[in-house]
């Protein structure tokens, strides 16, 4: 028989508790958190905010999701883990975006100077940039990236990131083995 256990991530930082639950097999644990006030329950300790989004409802292209700690709110990515079982309360806001933000950038590609517009960028777009086409297998591609919001990384496939003035990427390329 399974055990439900609903963690309320803000009453547990109030208590002032910051370990994390154990794993005990037959112990579902929930945790609580809170968006634009609404109280909700997710089934497992990292959350992607694609999946937050999709809990209200979210369209990412119109509206931002952010994570409200003690003294700032953080822009959470589509493809940003946040983790629940932390210390901190979990709690949550949405915005819509505006028009006017910034949509051109100068990024670099393998060192080279790239101007792209638009807020994020795929993994395919920075292969384009870098070879000016993007082949499928038996081609393989890495890609990553340096000075983002997300200070520096490795994307895959399936991946975008936010883009930020004067981000660096490096694409290589070679065949499968």
């Amino acid at each position: 028989m399974e055990t439900k256990i609903i963690h309320d991530v803000e009453e547990h930082f109030h208590k002032g508790h910051a370990e994390r639950h154990k794993y005990d097999p037959g112990v579902i644990i929930h945790y609580k958190i809170k968006i634009n006030d609404a109280p909700y329950e997710v089934d497992k300790v990292e959350i992607e905010g694609k999946e937050l989004a999709k809990l209200v409802e979210l369209n990412l292209e119109t509206h931002a999701i952010y994570a409200i700690k003690p003294g700032h709110k953080a822009e959470v990515q589509p493809n940003e883990l946040v983790d629940l079982g932390g210390y901190g309360i979990e709690k949550f806001v949405t915005e819509p975006r505006h028009e006017h933000e910034r949509h051109d950038y100068e990024i670099f590609v393998n060192a080279k100077r790239k101007e792209f517009s638009g807020k994020e960028i795929t993994f395919e777009e920075v292969v384009k940039l870098a070879y000016g086409v993007f082949q499928g297998r038996p081609v393989v591609y890495t890609v990553t990236y340096a000075k983002g919001e997300n200070h520096s990384g490795e994307m895959d496939e399936d991946d975008t990131v936010r883009v930020k003035d004067g981000m660096e990427f490096t694409v290589t390329k070679d065949n499968e083995s």
